[in-house]
């Protein structure tokens, strides 16, 4: 079912599938003037700087108790390049994200999600099908562990896998660069100079036995009411197959009163 490559944009867009990178530079430029530092010792003067950025980032963290939005959604997968969809994303913080996916083209509904920490039901509207799953069942389809707080952090645009592991890390001229590694996965972390915004997170399985990477790029940000929200984002994830997807938001919002319509027709069949 192809609409779970798009529900790949909803639950795995950032850890569906990845690559392994043997060596961390190669997702830094080749040629630059930057100066890699290794931290070798915890208590040095790279640990003060290192806490001063993780701190920073923490405060750029978007806080909400609602979010809304509208999204163009392009992707491409082993079949060639998906339909053209508009997503519609309703968020509670920590309660349930709401989904309508819509055939751009043909400006129809045809898929409708709920997920909550445990569930996801999914509305067929095409098929006049309807889906009941556990939230393992997306755990399964990726083959890898998820949070539904990392979900919400991956469409609002909060750094996601960030500790304070921090191996090394890379001042340039434009750029810092973290790398950071965490139980599940290292993480290449690189974020704005100023004002450290998120710009790229590369993230490789722990596991070097599995083929897995995965790249998301922010790009575009829009301040609002103090938000810096990047409306551009770009995921490429490949491990035996590969899935690139752009999202690019169309409208935003945070903090409004929203209603989560779901029902099931009477008469779709459950699958």
């Amino acid at each position: 079912m192809r609409i779970f490559t798009v529900i790949a944009f909803a639950a795995f867009l950032l850890m569906a599938g990845c690559r392994t990178t043997k060596k961390i530079t190669t997702s830094l430029p080749k040629k630059d003037t930057a100066i890699t530092v290794v931290v070798a010792d915890r208590h040095a003067d790279s640990m003060k700087f290192i806490h001063d950025v993780l701190s920073q980032l923490d405060k750029n963290r978007i806080n909400y108790e609602t979010f809304s939005g509208k999204i163009k959604v392009d992707y491409w997968d082993k079949d060639g390049k998906g339909p053209d969809l508009t997503v519609f994303v309703r968020m509670k913080k920590d309660s349930l994200i709401w989904l309508s996916v819509n055939a751009t083209v043909f400006s129809y509904e045809a898929f409708r999600i709920l997920i909550t920490p445990d569930s996801v039901k999914l509305v067929n509207k095409k098929d006049k099908v309807v889906q009941l799953r556990s939230v393992k069942y997306l755990e399964e389809m990726a083959k890898l562990p998820f949070d539904f707080k990392n979900f919400q952090d991956v469409l609002v645009g909060n750094p996601i896998f960030v500790n304070e592991n921090v191996i090394s890390y890379k001042q340039g001229a434009d750029a810092l660069t973290l790398f950071i590694v965490g139980d599940l996965f290292k993480n290449l972390l690189t974020m704005s100079n100023e004002g450290y915004a998120l710009k790229h997170i590369k993230l490789d399985d722990i596991d070097d036995k599995r083929s897995r990477t995965c790249d998301l790029s922010y790009d575009n940000y829009v301040n609002s009411d103090g938000i810096q929200f990047a409306t551009t984002r770009r995921i490429s994830l490949a491990e035996k197959t590969k899935i690139d997807v752009q999202m690019e938001y169309k409208q935003f919002g945070f903090n409004e009163s929203l209603a989560y319509p779901f029902t099931i027709p009477k008469n779709y069949k459950l699958q």
